[in-house]
């Protein structure tokens, strides 16, 4: 039985299933990046069975040919060959097989400095939440949140009622960060207002019925509100309200934090406000950091020329 008759017939997810498991058991990593490592390895064993390759035969020739079927950013697509590339440094590491592939490719430039995300103005904002107003509750109550909160998707889905209630007089969210690391986010009264309308309380009675709610956002049928359907609908409504481009609800978190910064926030507090762990993520959003006009250099010159 020839290479190819072996790799198509077992297919390279189910062939090396126990050493897959291994490599991902050992990967110290968020919840986050596990499952984006997930992904991209279950996406680069789908091309080798296209390609009738095996995984601990591949070389650097192949990668780079899978590379060049990355679409999207290129830090979407650098995500995916780093994925690879850690699959088989553990292969290596655990004397599996002797050599890295993706080592000889070269891989796409991403800048700790940037991001491709598109942004949101003040006046999209709005007209995204006249939207998801119009709508229904649910889903006002969802862009509130997001947009007022600069909170992920994945966080908002994943709490439960009892997570939100009051502290110290104010309205909170208690979110699961990707870290792992619990944090406590404010909820300002545009975002309570909807979430009243949508649960139909403020929040205190919930905290103090149960140990664990129910899901904060949920289906007609009870069950929690999937990532992908909360998707599709902040996709909707961005049509509906007229926005270009292609709009996910990670642009409201980028939209949260540019109008922020304009507005006089500190990179500090906002780097604190979206659970960043590093500080440059958080400047990939400050949109004005590049304008001439906010160089310091003005403020020197005003400080000793009268």
């Amino acid at each position: 039985m020839t290479l190819r008759t072996q790799v198509t017939e077992y297919a390279n997810g189910l062939w090396h299933a126990r050493t897959l498991g291994a490599w991902k058991s050992s990967l110290a990593r968020s919840p986050h990046t596990l499952r984006a490592y997930t992904r991209g390895i279950e996406q680069f064993c789908l091309w080798l069975d296209d390609h009738g390759l095996d995984l601990l035969g591949v070389e650097g020739v192949h990668v780079d040919d899978y590379r060049h079927t990355l679409t999207g950013a290129p830090a979407t697509a650098a995500q995916k060959l780093a994925a690879v590339s850690s699959f088989y440094r553990y292969a290596v590491s655990a004397g599996i097989t002797t050599t890295n592939p993706v080592d000889f490719v070269r891989r796409p430039t991403v800048t700790a400095d940037s991001t491709a995300t598109q942004g949101l103005t003040e006046d999209q904002a709005r007209a995204l939440l006249d939207a998801a107003r119009a709508d229904g509750p649910r889903s006002h109550a969802l862009v509130s949140l997001l947009l007022f909160t600069g909170i992920r998707l994945g966080e908002a889905l994943s709490a439960n009622t009892s997570d939100y209630g009051h502290d110290a007089g104010h309205r909170a969210l208690i979110l699961q960060r990707r870290s792992g690391t619990q944090a406590k986010v404010a909820v300002p009264p545009p975002a309570v207002d909807a979430l009243t309308a949508y649960l139909g309380t403020t929040g205190r009675e919930l905290v103090a019925a149960a140990d664990s709610g129910p899901p904060l956002f949920t289906t007609a049928t009870g069950r929690r509100w999937a990532p992908s359907e909360a998707f599709r609908t902040v996709q909707r409504l961005a049509r509906l309200a007229r926005i270009e481009g292609r709009i996910s609800p990670h642009n409201l978190r980028r939209a949260f934090a540019s109008i922020a910064l304009n507005a006089g926030t500190t990179l500090h507090d906002l780097q604190d406000s979206m659970g960043h762990a590093d500080p440059r993520t958080t400047r990939r959003y400050d949109r004005a950091r590049h304008d001439p006009m906010n160089s310091v250099g003005y403020t020197v010159a005003k400080a000793l020329v009268h």
